[in-house]
């Protein structure tokens, strides 16, 4: 039977969200504005989206380290290793003291150089057998040297014959086999990993993709998780040193390491050998192993900043959103100067067939709601601060222009580089400033709406959200019932806190009482928001209900109601988060890479939204829908909201499930099934199954 999707802390994404786009300087500063007033203190939740204080610049090291680590992967896949080779002797020597990885880099070279067939090339093939495959073949590694002599045979064997016994080596599969190499070793050598959003879809996806799999259930976002995240990943590094010795690292971080980005267990024993011990920058280093989409990722993270009021809405540069509504025709062409990149649009899913139409209301059709939606906004809206989407551009300002060849890498020079930004953001102004039809003008303004009543209900100011919501649409609140409910409770209790019991019962008997008698789910919370009448407590409003998960709740449901296309990103995290749970029920243990990926901080909604009863309504009007995945989780599960743990009726310890997911190199539900039909008893296991 179909559950719905447990609720998600969008403040916490929004936080993962704009570090993304800050570290990968995907956002310019937000445009100068007038000062404004403080917030409030329910507002402080609001502080990642809308701050731009000093964290920005806070990680231009890493930033610049990706960017080389781009350029030189981008070098060896075009099969330029001469360029590869100068961009790490200038800004990573220390990478070229491994000689594998040196030897590999000269034996491209040398094909790469024979493979361009002139008499000069060919002449330099030779020097570099001569005087550099040679010399790092002699103490690379002790298959080094056979594999020099093997290479060799390019030189007789033409790159067309698909008989010859060097058909490998010529192949172009190994650039990139090279240059996920190379960059798995300076990923790990600069520390330049790649922001944490980055890293927490990988592991989701990824996950999610299991699970299904094991479970035998369709995923509902197969269309998003296939284009997102590859199925290929780079090579793995090969550590120096015999494989063969004893493994020094507990058993429990091998085991955790190899379940979570599925590996064998020799492969994370090597991966644990190459981070020295470390587990987190072991499960860092095969996360990034793991090959994502960056553009596509761009699109959908621009398309949530937009959504969340992170970034200026969509007149101002936003191809993919007028893609994602359905094609409408709203021929906006990205900026496609040198050095940025084209967004990628994404299709959109037509989760509610309309015979074709996007829109879920007639509201979007009406011309009243427009005059409508123009008042409200002009009577709500103060001088926002957001930030502008610069898009992903290469930045070389640090990279000297002698290092590579102008010509065949297109290395800016800084004037120039500051001239092409300068043209974008002018672009961007005149994309802006420009009136591109109705239609996209009324989309901005509901966008603005919905925003507007989104902070005011962060504020608490739900007596004028109500007014304003019922100005723009009639019927909003009809459809909406336990959003009224819990915004007149929010004004009931401010009226409470004030001292004004009058006002408060009139608020109840005029509004949560009618709405109550109509939704049995309402009786509890309205009895529990009732006692507040006899509690002295100022704070009874912060402790009975949670401003952001309220404000989040209305937003989600007000762009349903305006014909706003929920974000994608809020789709996959939604459901992967929900899987992840579900998986690690199955496996009855905590994830211990929860915490590091903020994937905890993703799931910690306020409980202190009313009842679980009113929470799980909320949850079904407004935010989430259902989910097409169901379990068949064996052993006793957790109750919500807490870490899944091994069942207290499971007879076994956890060195008995180590030594069967060890010795059987089996998944840890596996393990545990297994011993539950044996009494706990691993050697009994173990003994069973090699009869």
């Amino acid at each position: 039977m179909d559950s719905p999707l447990p609720p998600v802390n969008w403040d916490a994404l929004d936080a993962l969200v704009l570090d993304f786009a800050r570290s990968d300087r995907l956002v310019l500063p937000a445009p100068a504005a007038s000062p404004s007033p403080p917030s409030s203190p329910s507002s402080s939740s609001t502080t990642a989206t809308t701050d731009t204080s000093s964290s920005e610049p806070c990680s231009s090291s890493s930033y610049r380290s990706r960017i080389l680590i781009r350029r030189a992967r981008r070098a060896l896949e075009a099969g330029d290793v001469d360029a590869a080779l100068a961009l790490l002797r200038a800004h990573a020597p220390a990478a070229l003291a491994d000689h594998r990885l040196l030897f590999h880099l000269h034996k491209q070279r040398f094909v790469e150089l024979v493979r361009r067939g002139t008499e000069a090339d060919r002449e330099a093939a030779l020097d570099c057998l001569r005087t550099a495959l040679a010399p790092c073949a002699l103490d690379a590694y002790p298959e080094a040297y056979e594999e020099f002599k093997h290479i060799m045979l390019v030189l007789i064997y033409d790159k067309d014959d698909e008989s010859s016994p060097v058909v490998n080596e010529w192949s172009v599969k190994r650039r990139f086999e090279l240059a996920g190499l190379l960059s798995s070793i300076l990923r790990s050598h600069l520390q330049a990993y790649d922001p944490i959003l980055s890293m927490t879809l990988r592991y989701l996806i990824s996950i999610h993709k299991v699970f299904c799999s094991r479970q035998g259930i369709s995923s509902t976002i197969s269309d998003l998780t296939e284009r997102l995240l590859f199925e290929d990943r780079d090579p793995p590094v090969v550590p120096q040193g015999c494989s063969l010795e004893a493994t020094p690292f507990d058993e429990v971080d091998v085991q955790a390491l190899a379940h979570a980005v599925e590996l064998t267990r020799q492969g994370a024993v090597d991966s644990l050998k190459f981070a020295k011990g470390d587990l987190y920058q072991a499960f860092q280093n095969e996360l990034c192993r793991m090959k994502l989409d960056l553009s596509l990722l761009d699109t959908i993270v621009h398309e949530y900043c937009i959504y969340r009021g992170i970034v200026e809405g969509s007149s101002h540069i936003l191809p993919g959103v007028a893609e994602l509504k359905c094609s409408q025709n709203n021929d906006v062409s990205s900026v496609n100067k040198q050095g940025v990149n084209n967004e990628t649009p994404v299709e959109c899913e037509m989760t509610n067939n309309h015979n074709g139409d996007c829109s879920t209301s007639d509201i979007t059709r009406d011309d009243s709601s427009s005059r409508r939606l123009r008042r409200v906004r002009s009577s709500t809206s103060g001088q926002r601060r957001r930030k502008r989407w610069r898009g992903r551009v290469d930045d070389m300002d640090y990279v000297c222009g002698t290092l590579l060849d102008a010509n065949k890498h297109d290395i800016l020079s800084a004037g120039k580089l500051d001239m092409d930004k300068d043209i974008v953001v002018e672009k961007q102004d005149l994309l802006a400033n420009s009136n591109f039809s109705d239609t996209t003008n009324m989309e901005d303004q509901k966008y603005e709406v919905v925003l507007e009543m989104r902070d005011l209900t962060r504020k608490g100011m739900a007596a004028k959200v109500v007014e304003e919501i019922n100005s723009i649409d009639p019927d909003f609140f009809s459809q909406n019932p336990i959003l009224l409910f819990q915004l007149k409770q929010v004004e009931f209790l401010k009226l409470v806190a004030a001292g004004d019991h009058v006002a408060s019962l009139k608020v109840a008997s005029t509004h949560l009482g009618p709405l109550a008698a109509n939704n049995q789910a309402l009786l509890k919370p309205l009895k529990e928001t009732l006692v507040t009448l006899i509690q002295s407590n100022e704070d009874v409003l912060t402790n009975a209900v949670s401003l952001p998960v309220l404000a989040s709740s209305l937003q989600v449901a007000m762009s349903r109601r305006l014909g706003i296309e929920e974000p994608q990103l809020m789709k996959i995290v939604r459901t992967t988060i929900h899987t992840h749970t579900e998986w690690f029920k199955l496996q009855m243990c905590k994830d211990r890479f929860e915490h590091f990926l903020k994937i905890d901080s993703l799931k910690e909604v306020d409980p202190a939204v009313g009842s679980h009863d009113m929470s799980k309504a909320l949850t079904d009007e407004c935010g989430n829908g259902s989910s097409q995945i169901t379990t068949c989780s064996s052993g006793k599960a957790p109750d919500e909201g807490s870490s899944p743990q091994v069942s207290s009726d499971v007879a076994c310890d956890e060195n008995a499930i180590l030594k069967v997911m060890e010795f059987l190199a089996l998944p840890r539900a596996d393990a545990i099934q297994l011993l539950m039909q044996y009494n706990g008893n691993a050697e009994t296991v173990i003994q069973q199954i090699f009869q």
